[in-house]
């Protein structure tokens, strides 16, 4: 099994500027990434898709590849992930040979255990469908609204209000810390999604954090000091 390891990070975070270079536990946010990937046999390169110069110097000072700086039209805040993980595909491939798997890690999702990687690894290759990690949602749809002419309404049927949490089928929501595909999937779908995608269920709450504001970033900073992240 030949994966590539793709972390994306982008310079122009607008609700925490230079997230992915600021200090989280000693070392640089993007690193909790690298030296996790570093650590999984079946990782042939962990490739770093940055339109920063920092990043990139930071990430290579760690020991990921990073070819290039990522092009201006990939670099946007409307740019599509998917886009930006094909060309790092189509790249990669041109230079080092096939692949059959790219795995994304968000550098914001830095509490992502070695145990949970291998477990989706696993999933990958027995079910030959892509491997999106999820968790149970706290906000469950059955009781949520939208909004029209100044009156809830619910968004799903609205019997399931009258229902208690406990009777409630479980939900979840994509976490971001972890999606596996084959490169064939992801170019002909274009998307992380396929029609049989397999669930990765995070039961570990520290494992879904994702930091995209500041607020994140201090908890995980109370997650670490308190010890929670060992």
């Amino acid at each position: 099994m030949k994966i590539l390891a793709l972390i994306p990070a982008r310079a122009g975070s607008k609700r925490l500027p230079g997230k992915n270079t600021r200090i989280l536990g000693g070392k640089p946010l993007i690193v909790w990434s690298i030296e996790l990937a570093k650590k999984i046999e079946e990782v042939c390169d962990i490739l770093i898709s940055t339109d920063s110069e920092e990043i990139a110097l930071t990430a290579k000072n760690f020991g990921a590849y990073v070819p290039w700086l990522r092009p201006d039209h990939l670099s946007t805040d409307s740019s599509s992930s998917v886009d930006m993980a094909i060309h790092a595909i189509q790249y990669y491939e041109s230079k080092h040979g096939k692949i059959d798997g790219l795995m994304l890690l968000q550098p914001t999702s830095p509490f992502r255990s070695l145990a949970m990687v291998k477990q989706g690894i696993k999933l990958f290759e027995n079910k030959k469908n892509p491997v999106v990690a999820v968790s149970k949602t706290h906000s469950h749809p059955n009781w949520t609204f939208k909004i029209e002419n100044q009156k809830l309404i619910p968004f799903l049927d609205v019997n399931g209000l009258n229902q208690r949490s406990q009777d409630l089928e479980s939900a979840y929501v994509v976490n971001g810390s972890f999606y596996l595909i084959s490169p064939a999937d992801l170019i002909s779908n274009h998307s992380f999604f396929g029609v049989e995608t397999t669930p990765l269920i995070i039961e570990n709450e520290w494992e879904s954090v994702d930091i995209d504001t500041l607020l994140d970033f201090q908890f995980a900073e109370f997650l670490i000091s308190n010890n929670y992240i060992t």
